[in-house]
């Protein structure tokens, strides 16, 4: 199994190679050459002793929406107008929904890192979703997880509103790793567990890649179509994982998003 983790060290963020609990520290930060193989291993030391980094600095994080059955009937549910069609629409048809998250990092944190709820929202989930990181010449070159933190009420009055209900500080998350698949067909189980500050659980729940409509490559020759994707870019696939209705994200919540190959991806709520 080929897995890659950035953290801080003493000569800044490097990248460094998974075996077990321990990291071997390349002697570069560029993931994407770690992928290629390429760098010399400086030092190897605990995992448990490093302050681990979002595993790519994507130049762009983009989403596709509506990919699971699941999350069809969610939108289904919580629209509040005549455009519940435009979900079963798109579930549908052969063109997915695609939309951009951030750029920059400016609203994405990584693995610890804080999330974070709109101010003029009343009802915010967390998407656990399969990660997509896109190398040249726009091919899916390794996997890791998101989150993408969503305004339900604010997307679910309008969908016209997407933009405001997924793009604000705070949104998004990315890590804790990446993964090299063996087989990009491969199938993958995703397990979200939220709890309270105090410990206590709020939800737990599971869902496995293998219902998606549209295959991590099928979405990301989407994305890629005559759009010059920079390389580095992660593509989240959509959740089919939905938390109950009377839930809500509040301060002082942790979101654990766990893919077995990938790790466990934990975030607190600001």
């Amino acid at each position: 199994m080929t897995r890659f983790v950035r953290a801080h060290t003493a000569d800044g963020p490097r990248v460094a190679r998974l075996d077990g609990d321990t990291v071997h520290v390349l002697d570069h930060d560029d993931p994407l050459a770690a992928i290629r193989g390429e760098g010399t291993v400086g030092s190897s030391v605990p995992l448990a002793s490093l302050q681990l980094l979002p595993p790519v600095e994507a130049p762009e994080i983009w989403c596709a929406g509506v990919t699971y059955e699941r999350s069809r009937d969610a939108r289904l549910e919580e629209a509040e107008t005549d455009a519940r069609d435009v979900y079963a629409l798109v579930y549908d048809a052969d063109r997915p929904e695609l939309f951009l998250k951030d750029a920059a990092m400016r609203r994405t944190t990584g693995p610890g890192g804080p999330i974070s709820v709109r101010s003029d929202a009343k009802w915010t989930v967390p998407e656990p979703e399969l990660g997509v990181v896109i190398g040249e010449g726009g091919q899916p070159v390794a996997l890791t997880i998101g989150n993408d933190v969503s305004s339900r009420d604010i997307e679910g009055a309008n969908p016209l509103y997407i933009p405001q209900a997924k793009i604000f500080a705070g949104a998004c998350a990315i890590g804790p790793a990446l993964y090299v698949p063996e087989s990009w067909d491969a199938t993958y189980p995703i397990r979200l567990r939220i709890t309270a500050a105090d410990g206590a659980e709020l939800f737990a729940g599971e869902t496995s890649t293998a219902k998606l409509k549209r295959s991590p490559r099928e979405l990301v020759s989407w994305l890629v179509q005559d759009n010059p994707v920079p390389p580095g870019s992660v593509l989240l696939t959509g959740t089919g994982l939905v938390p109950p209705d009377e839930y809500t994200l509040e301060p002082g919540h942790v979101v654990e998003i766990e893919i077995d190959e990938i790790g466990i991806l934990t975030n607190t709520v600001r």
